[in-house]
């Protein structure tokens, strides 16, 4: 039994069984580290067989979903920034606009899909050695019942900068041009690579901007809503390469996993967990980097078989993505929305209950 589905608007066949198992793993491991997922599911989707150019828009998307979700859980506990938010958000419009123009360019003389893999290539090659450097350093320190007390706010040229301003809710004075730097540095990288960026953003906030860590994870999401949603609505606009059906298996698993994963945080530490994750992404970037110079160049053929073959639901998809791509656009940003939202107030009634349930039986 044939177990691949035709996707109408990347046009390849992937198993979308096999892609929800991936996004839910990937959410799981997002919400154990606090870490975004799209550095290992947009390369997964490639080895899957769908094209970087597609890979990239509808992770991104997945992104958006699953940090409305992660967003709307902190706005309800009050641990988010927006004032923060907003100006990271600014200069993060810039940066993805800047982000599509360079893909744009890449795109025309055939070379976007070198440029992701690269990208994805030294990206993973520096988080996944950083990463095991710092969980070994971790589980090191633990054994040895070491308390490492460092300076997290430390001072750079970036904070000499004019026109500061204060951020009530973070306790900080800062140049407003701080938080707009880092968020044009990620959104360039989100147009181009489809990730949320907060293996920038994160670090950032707490080692250059010094935010209060409750703020962060919230703020962080918050940042990321906006940056996923113009990344989306322009790829959608300008190359209609969203694919609602993939986006919806995607942000699905993803939802999902993301709860499993933060509910095992709770319970576990995730330190010596840290190096498996730190090896599996250098193994990713092995992989990148052997298909990307060493593996035959094989293009999976359109057949008129899987078009002619598209079901209403697809054929639906595939039509409104041609002839209104804005609208199709803003659909998968609202679906994304929805999904999102639905999944924050269900674990929030959820959670509710437990406590409930537990006070009775008290």
């Amino acid at each position: 039994m044939n177990m691949e589905f035709f996707l109408p608007i990347a046009e390849v066949y992937v198993s979308l069984p096999l892609i929800f198992t991936l996004s839910l793993v990937v959410g799981i491991l997002s919400g154990l580290f606090g870490v975004g997922g799209g550095f290992l599911m947009t390369p997964f989707l490639i080895f899957l067989g769908v094209p970087p150019a597609y890979a990239v828009p509808n992770e991104a998307n997945n992104i958006l979903g699953t940090s409305i979700s992660g967003s709307t859980t902190h706005y309800l506990k009050g641990t988010l920034d927006y004032k923060m938010g907003l100006m990271i958000v600014a200069g993060g419009t810039v940066g993805t606009l800047l982000g599509i123009l360079t893909f744009t360019y890449f795109q025309d003389i055939g070379k976007i899909n070198i440029v992701i893999s690269l990208s994805y290539m030294y990206i993973l090659a520096i988080i996944g050695t950083m990463m095991l450097v710092q969980g070994v350093s971790e589980i090191d320190r633990a054994r040895k019942k070491i308390v490492l007390k460092q300076k997290l706010h430390s001072h750079y040229w970036i904070h000499g900068l004019p026109f500061r301003m204060r951020f009530k809710k973070s306790r900080l004075y800062e140049s407003i041009f701080t938080p707009i730097i880092i968020g044009l540095i990620v959104g360039f990288i989100a147009a181009i690579m489809g990730v949320g960026g907060a293996f920038i953003l994160v670090p950032a906030m707490i080692y250059i901007i010094g935010m209060p860590t409750k703020l962060i994870p919230g703020t962080s999401l918050f940042v990321t809503i906006f940056i996923s949603a113009i990344v989306t609505i322009l790829h959608a606009f300008n190359y209609g390469s969203i694919d609602l059906i993939l986006v919806t298996v995607l942000i699905c698993g993803s939802i999902l996993g993301v709860q499993v994963g933060q509910k095992i945080g709770e319970k576990v530490d995730s330190s010596e967990f840290k190096t498996i994750l730190a090896v599996l992404l250098l193994l990713v970037g092995i992989a990148i980097a052997y298909d990307s110079f060493f593996s035959e160049d094989t293009i999976r053929q359109v057949t008129d078989n899987g078009i002619s073959a598209l079901g209403p639901v697809s054929q639906f998809v595939r039509d409104l993505s041609k002839d209104v791509p804005v609208l199709y656009g803003m659909t998968s940003i609202v679906l994304a929305l929805v999904l999102g939202v639905g999944a924050a107030i269900i674990r929030r009634q959820l959670s509710n209950l437990r406590k409930k349930y537990a006070t009775k039986a008290q």
